[in-house]
């Protein structure tokens, strides 16, 4: 039987049942999708394109480059799995670069000065912090309302939390001269991110 309840009509490809039914749990759907792109914005710009900066002046720490890579491309893993959501919710990217830059939720890991690498260490741990805690407000307006976004946004958590603890082993080590395990286990490919991507991407 129909629900009489419905919103979205016969055929209607103006609005979405996917919206309308976390809507009507009680998401703001427009503050969502704000979440999203400055995630996102965080994601492709604050992390992903300023950790290939970070990752390049870490010359002579190789161990450190490559997890710093691993962070890297898993943060790419992430862009690439918000972009739909942010569409599938009625929204859309800014057509324009610098303010999609400037929207961002998380400042730009921009190269320190001197590019020590205490200060890339210090930069990438504060970075992924901030991450954690974006991530972490979407879990929680979307749990038990919104499945989906939730799952995605769990997944995302689950490996901003292991980057935090990979740069607080190495800030600790390089600066402190401790030892502050943080369970890493090298990836099977760099950026293969265990959680958020379970498949590699494919877009033709």
């Amino acid at each position: 039987m129909a629900d009489n309840k419905q919103v979205v009509k016969h055929g209607d490809i103006s609005q979405r049942v996917g919206v309308e039914v976390i809507r009507a749990r009680g998401v703001d759907v427009d503050n969502l999708i704000k979440m999203l792109i400055a995630n996102a914005g965080a994601e492709f710009a604050s992390t992903y394109y300023y950790y290939t900066i970070l990752r390049m002046h870490l010359a002579g720490h190789e161990d450190y480059k490559e997890i710093c890579e691993d962070a890297r491309l898993e943060d790419r893993a992430h862009w690439e799995l918000i972009v739909p959501r942010i569409y599938e919710l009625g929204g859309e990217l800014p057509n324009d670069l610098k303010a999609f830059h400037d929207g961002a939720g998380c400042v730009a890991a921009k190269l320190p000065d001197p590019p020590t690498a205490v200060n890339i260490l210090t930069l990438l741990l504060e970075s992924e912090r901030c991450a954690i805690r974006s991530w972490i407000a979407i879990c929680d307006i979307t749990f038990g309302k919104d499945p989906r976004t939730y799952d995605m946004a769990s997944r995302i958590l689950n490996e901003e939390i292991e980057h935090e603890a990979w740069f607080i082993e190495l800030l600790a080590h390089e600066r402190d001269g401790k030892i502050v395990p943080s369970g890493h286990f090298r990836r099977g490919t760099p950026g293969e991110a265990p959680y958020s991507k379970n498949a590699h991407f494919y877009n033709p």
